[in-house]
């Protein structure tokens, strides 16, 4: 029989803020981490407003020389785990190295460092590039600045699938530790915001001017956002040998690729039914088990409609609260459903849905039940974290009470 999977700890960076209370207190308030960009010039890109994180500051998480040594979606990673860990009780030099994994999601990694690059070729040629700054910039960098900081020696692996590299990556972290392949996985997801993606999407016409408004009748697209989520995940001899609290129990997870188009969702949803369905199957629950449903909910015309027809055909109508909390935090790219998650597992420990702000009509196409402007309370037992992305990647993962998860599960097997 595999093993339980708790989650023990989390660390949030965000546009509302640091720690995974913190970030769900904002949320639950409906405060909205969305303002205009400070990060860079957008007067030729013609939009202006993005979910930034403004006042962090690297030296607050990192010493001296891993602030020289990394960028700053390294950074936002570091500093999750940092609070992670000591959000689990699990003090620096206090883990089995060996058994431990570090294994993180992300789109474009140090995309403002490959910029900076960029622009020094440009200006002053090849004796302009820095050699430091080229070991800086490579995504697969972050799990082993990650495992460098707290002292993991296990796997260390970086998934950069889209936007749904949150979800891949917790449930691949979850994997390891059923497969008896470590006890420890340290895993979520960072993203920051470039000019390049800012503006890549803006040419796309799938940013919104000034907000994002998931499922509604006049949403206009996305706000691109950033920040990072990371989790300690441990089986349950080990938490329970160290006499450690859950949070959360992760359960089953569903991955697909719709193989249909690098920025559109398949019109039936096929990829995200697949996900969908097998997340819940592999949990041992049923559909009618789920108590709430954190939604990709991009508020781009097309991603909204999809998702809601694939949500009601799961569900087979089934009224299940759902809400984006994009709504409030953007689009968050390789980190979106890593923060999510991070949502996801306080509302599993404190039964509040966050709301989905800006949501005034209703929109026939998209018929979900939307958790609307005021949080919730409801049933949260069972919660399902959603994502879709570029290229087709679909994920989604269970989070539940602690022992919730039936114990002849597939996944458990």
């Amino acid at each position: 029989m595999g093993s339980r999977v708790y989650v023990t700890g989390a660390g949030v960076v965000s546009s509302l803020g640091y720690g995974r209370e913190a970030f769900q207190r904002a949320l639950i308030e409906g405060r909205s981490g969305v303002s205009k960009v400070s990060g860079f010039d957008t007067s030729a890109i013609g939009r202006d407003f993005a979910a930034e994180v403004k006042d962090f500051r690297a030296r607050d998480w990192l010493t001296a020389a891993e602030a020289r040594r990394t960028g700053r979606c390294s950074a936002f990673c570091i500093a999750g785990a940092r609070m992670a860990l000591e959000d689990a009780k699990l003090p620096q030099g206090s883990i089995n190295g060996e058994r431990t994994a570090v294994v993180l999601g992300t789109t474009m990694g140090e995309v403002a460092l490959i910029e900076k690059l960029d622009r020094a070729w440009v200006a002053s040629g090849p004796d302009g590039v820095k050699d430091v700054e080229v070991s800086r910039y490579g995504t697969t960098l972050l799990p082993i600045h990650v495992a460098r900081a707290v002292g993991a020696r296990g796997m260390v692996l970086t998934l950069p699938a889209a936007c749904a590299a949150g979800n891949y990556a917790i449930g691949f972290g979850a994997d390891l530790i059923r497969r008896g392949r470590a006890d420890v996985v340290i895993t979520g997801a960072s993203e920051i915001i470039g000019q390049v993606q800012f503006s890549g999407f803006v040419r796309l016409g799938a940013v919104a001017p000034d907000r994002c408004q998931p499922f509604d009748l006049e949403r206009q697209g996305l706000i691109v956002g950033e920040g990072s989520a990371i989790f300690v995940l441990e089986s349950e001899e080990h938490a329970m040998r160290r006499g450690a609290i859950p949070l959360a129990e992760v359960g089953g997870w569903g991955i697909a690729c719709d193989a249909f188009h690098i920025t559109r969702p398949h019109p039936d949803g096929e990829g995200t039914l697949h996900a969908l369905r097998k997340a819940i199957s592999d949990s041992g629950f049923t559909a009618a088990d789920v108590d709430f449903i954190n939604a990709h909910g991009t508020a781009t015309k097309a991603n909204d409609a999809v998702e809601a027809r694939c949500l009601n055909e799961v569900f087979e109508g089934r009224r299940v609260p759902v809400s984006s909390i994009k709504s409030m935090i953007g689009h968050c790219m390789g980190a979106a459903s890593a923060l999510e998650a991070a949502s996801c597992i306080e509302t599993v420990r404190d039964g509040w849905y966050p709301p989905t702000i800006h949501y005034s009509q209703r929109d026939p196409e998209c018929d979900v039940e939307v958790v609307a402007n005021e949080a919730r309370r409801g049933a949260h037992d069972v919660v399902l974290n959603n994502s879709l992305a570029f290229g087709g990647y679909d994920a989604a993962v269970i989070f539940a009470k602690p022992g919730k998860i039936p114990s002849e599960a597939p996944c458990l097997r």
